[in-house]
């Protein structure tokens, strides 16, 4: 029951005596309650707190809240823009639909990872919850739960995120809600499981294409493989290259597209990763030798695949067809294991991506501009090169710490000398 005493101005006031605003009444059991109708639906909305203002204490063992009187002025501030004061009455996974039937001409893979988010909020009680409920708390709390509770690696998690974000930014933008609880660094609140990138060491990549090189059955791969270390292109876009992205005359590379493989779907060809992959990439000596012999090399077949209208791709299988992402990565481990057969000092695991990041690594450490590198690398930020760098020179000023160690030993020995001589004076 609500608690209806009026003086005689008509104003109600609180168990302590206060006065109450119009739309504010206290429970009996002490909770606090304001009403106002939504401007938009024109349906009544009420927000509810134990305590009144801001400094009030918080009742034995209830949980911590804002004060009505804060809920009260996101309200107003809701209504003042024409804001939805409840989020249209949607739940977090009936906004997801929502925004993802917005999303047209996406690739297939974004819309498999659509479909994955979907079916998750359909059975995780997150996806019940009303927008207008969901604060920041309650979806930092959700993130975190997902990896302690359900076990979920930092990546996946980013994957769900990556979609339950911009379906908030569409809600704020279609007036349904004020603010997007989502903003806010993933990182800040997770702990960050992913396997870290890493360069593929001198001596390691020196023994690993040497021993593609000179062996019977994988030497096939040799120049695909030195194109990867030695171009820093990612794998779809070296899949999907054709004798038309080679300008042997001019030394160029073209890269404008790549090939992807998704299981249901097929090969298909897509725009490059960001707008920023879209680029031409100056041949060196030794990339411009490899790109000689695979397009001398390739096989005369009478009919080449065609996919989407691209056809002459430089790269094909035991069976005359486009070699895909997936194939790549088995040769990759089928060498390894080869060779970790043959040889008792073993390679690490390496990985068609971890050429990329290698190229990365070793022009940052050459001392070439940030921007021309993130135009090489087809980055879609200058950030994003930069982490690339910091790694870079952490790497130079170990190997520099251990180049010059020897010499700062002698010159601690010199020192230890002379503490230890004894005072003539």
């Amino acid at each position: 029951m609500v608690k209806k005493q009026k003086d005689k101005n008509g104003n109600r006031h609180d168990l302590k005596g206060r006065v109450l605003k119009p739309g504010e009444v206290q429970r009996e059991d002490g909770r606090y309650m304001y009403t106002m109708r939504d401007p938009l639906t024109n349906k009544r909305k009420s927000v509810y707190s134990w305590k009144l203002l801001t400094h009030d204490p918080m009742p034995a063992g209830k949980r911590p809240d804002k004060s009505l009187r804060e809920k009260e002025k996101e309200l107003m501030q809701k209504s003042f823009v024409n804001i939805s004061l409840d989020g249209g009455g949607l739940t977090v996974k009936q906004l997801v639909d929502r925004y993802v039937s917005t999303r047209v001409n996406v690739r297939p893979s974004t819309k498999a990872g659509y479909k994955t988010v979907q079916n998750w909020l359909a059975q995780d009680g997150f996806g019940k919850k009303r927008i207008d409920e969901v604060n920041t708390d309650m979806a930092k709390a959700w993130l975190i739960s997902l990896q302690s509770k359900y076990k979920k690696s930092y990546s996946a998690i980013h994957s769900i995120r990556s979609v339950v974000k911009p379906a908030f930014d569409y809600a704020v933008q279609t007036d349904l809600l004020y603010k997007n609880p989502f903003k806010f660094e993933l990182r800040d609140s997770l702990i960050n499981d992913s396997i870290k990138r890493e360069a593929v060491s001198h001596r390691d990549e020196r023994r690993f294409l040497e021993f593609i090189r000179t062996d019977k059955h994988f030497s096939r791969y040799y120049d695909g493989i030195l194109i990867l270390f030695k171009t820093g292109l990612r794998l779809g876009e070296l899949c999907g290259l054709t004798l038309h992205d080679v300008n042997l005359e001019e030394r160029l590379l073209y890269v404008n597209h790549q090939l992807q493989y998704n299981s249901g779907v097929g090969k298909n060809i897509r725009q490059t990763k960001t707008a920023a992959g879209i680029r031409e990439l100056p041949m060196t000596d030794e990339v411009y030798e490899a790109f000689v012999r695979v397009v001398e090399n390739r096989k005369k077949i009478k009919s080449d695949e065609v996919i989407d209208g691209y056809r002459s791709f430089l790269f094909l299988d035991e069976r005359n067809k486009v070699m895909v992402g997936y194939q790549w990565e088995k040769r990759f481990a089928h060498i390894i294991e080869k060779y970790n057969k043959l040889y008792k000092d073993e390679l690490p695991k390496i990985t068609p991506h971890m050429c990329r990041h290698t190229y990365c690594t070793r022009m940052a450490g050459t001392g070439i501009s940030v921007y021309t590198l993130s135009k090489l690398m087809g980055h879609s930020s200058v950030e994003i090169t930069m982490d690339v760098y910091a790694h870079a020179d952490t790497e130079n000023a170990k190997a520099e710490l251990n180049r010059i160690k020897p010499k700062l030993d002698e010159l601690n020995q010199s020192a230890d000398k002379i503490i230890s001589m004894p005072n003539l004076a």
